[in-house]
């Protein structure tokens, strides 16, 4: 599949990829950043933002599409980065096609399989009405009656376009998504990594727990974890300076 994708900058390449309901919009202030160091390709995976719709989505697809990119672009010696299902996509490359890479990072996601956890996103996206709300305030009071979160709401209502005068749309296959849910949520295949690994976790977030170090370690044998302080499962978002000192920490050296 012909994957959608910006960049900026020069050098080296790092490629980003988004998590589950994200797009490549939501890392553009980061790319902004890390283009001063890198030439940064910001990714969007199968079946959202601006990439083609499947009925197929599995982690092995997306590092299909991924190794054609990187074929198309003539990458190599790529610092690969992922935040939570992007995360897996990029171990599952990583596993798959090493020799593609020279650093990997993974955020916020481990190698175990997940509990369904997003059960009140997706209600609250089947809630809205999309043939009757005419205006995106509409969408967000719906939102709210599900999603506590007014940054999660926001995280999903970007997913919201005009496509075409009064009616909206969402730039993810939500139909799939929500029916090969299980696979996103599934255990990552015990292939050990050798490549230099970085993984960033939220203080706040459940997503890593010290119980899993352990695990991750006797994976990725030439790895380390930094915790940010303060920070949940959008550590990128919630402590962006802190998350960009961690990234360029373990780039540059």
């Amino acid at each position: 599949m012909e994957l959608y994708y910006r960049e900026m900058g020069q050098g080296q390449p790092l490629v980003i990829l988004h998590g589950l309901f994200g797009f490549s919009d939501n890392w553009q202030t980061h790319a902004k950043r890390l283009s001063e160091y890198y030439r940064v390709i910001l990714v969007d995976l199968r079946n959202h933002g601006h990439s083609p719709w499947s009925d197929e989505f599995s982690y092995e697809l997306m590092a299909e599409d991924l190794k054609e990119l990187f074929n198309s672009l003539k990458l190599s010696k790529v610092i690969l980065l992922g935040h939570s299902m992007g995360g897996k996509v990029a171990v599952n490359f990583a596993q798959r096609f090493p020799s593609y890479l020279e650093k990997l990072i993974v955020v916020d996601i481990g190698v175990k399989a997940y509990p369904q956890h997003h059960d009140h996103i997706i209600a609250g996206m089947h809630a809205i009405d999309l043939e009757r709300i005419k205006v995106r305030s509409e969408a967000e009071a719906i939102l709210k009656q599900h999603i506590d979160s007014d940054g999660v709401r926001q995280f999903i209502l970007k997913n919201l376009y005009w496509k075409e005068k009064g009616q909206l749309a969402w730039r993810m296959n939500l139909p799939v998504l929500e029916t090969k849910m299980a696979e996103v949520l599934a255990e990552v295949p015990e292939i050990e990594v050798m490549l230099p690994t970085l993984f960033i976790r939220g203080e706040l977030s459940g997503y890593i727990r010290d119980e899993d170090i352990a695990e991750l370690e006797e994976r990725f044998a030439d790895s380390q974890l930094v915790t940010i302080t303060g920070a949940g499962h959008w550590v990128h978002a919630e402590a962006p300076e802190e998350f960009l000192d961690a990234v360029l920490s373990f780039c540059l050296r």
